[in-house]
């Protein structure tokens, strides 16, 4: 405490800046856990009682209950379109209007997921720096004080030195978390897009099955959402 209230007031500004970020980035890291962990949670149950169901309407009445789900947005828009072709029975007229929709369905939600993560690599590539700077201006106040009190020792520059390298620890200390959980959430996203693009296809491929005069009788679907790992 002694040594923060001897910080010159730039330093003492840079660590405030970094305090900020890191609580910013530790509630984007939090929430997205959370995000991530219930939407892979709510795909793998979707997936699942979609391979169970045998007619469109069954499984359009139960995907409003797996809102976090991608797979889940994009069959409900997907069924919206549908029923707009056909009035909720019988083969699809035209192809082309369903594929639009799963393509803007799962860019959408896929775009859900990555939302403020644009911050998360701007406050893990910034704060090394932020923190840098913070010690820059920190070793030159203390050698501009040692010019002041004509004092050339070791013993009389070395506080304002240590004192000043606090801001670039701060700034690693904020970065790490930042990275790693940036890397991950990242990684994460790039399943959910394969998983979800696998879907659409499965679901399009269904649709375009539909004997004439069914309401929805569906073959056995191949196996999809991969990324949906316990």
């Amino acid at each position: 405490m002694e040594m923060m209230g001897n910080m010159g007031g730039i330093a003492l500004g840079v660590l405030i800046l970094l305090l900020i970020a890191s609580l910013y980035s530790w509630t984007i890291i939090l929430g997205k856990m959370g995000t991530f962990s219930k939407a892979t949670r709510e795909s793998r149950n979707f997936v699942n009682a979609f391979r169970r169901a045998t007619r469109l309407q069954e499984v359009a009445a139960f995907a409003d209950n797996y809102k976090s789900s991608p797979l889940a947005q994009v069959y409900v828009d997907v069924y919206e379109t549908y029923k707009r072709q056909t009035g909720g029975s019988g083969p699809p007229k035209n192809l082309t209007p369903l594929e639009r929709s799963a393509q803007t369905a799962a860019s959408e939600a896929i775009t859900a997921l990555e939302r403020r993560l644009t911050w998360l690599a701007t406050i893990a590539a910034t704060s090394p720096f932020i923190g840098l700077f913070g010690t820059v201006m920190g070793v030159v106040d203390a050698f501009h004080g040692l010019g002041t009190a004509g004092a050339a020792t070791l013993r009389a520059v070395a506080p304002g030195i240590s004192e000043a390298l606090i801001t670039t620890a701060a700034g690693l200390f904020v970065a790490v978390p930042a990275v790693v959980a940036y890397n991950q959430f990242a990684a994460r996203i790039r399943v959910f897009a394969a998983a979800t693009d696998d879907f659409c296809r499965e679901l399009l491929n269904s649709l375009e099955e539909i004997p004439a005069r069914s309401s929805a009788p569906r073959e056995e679907p191949q196996e999809v959402a991969r990324g949906f790992r316990d």
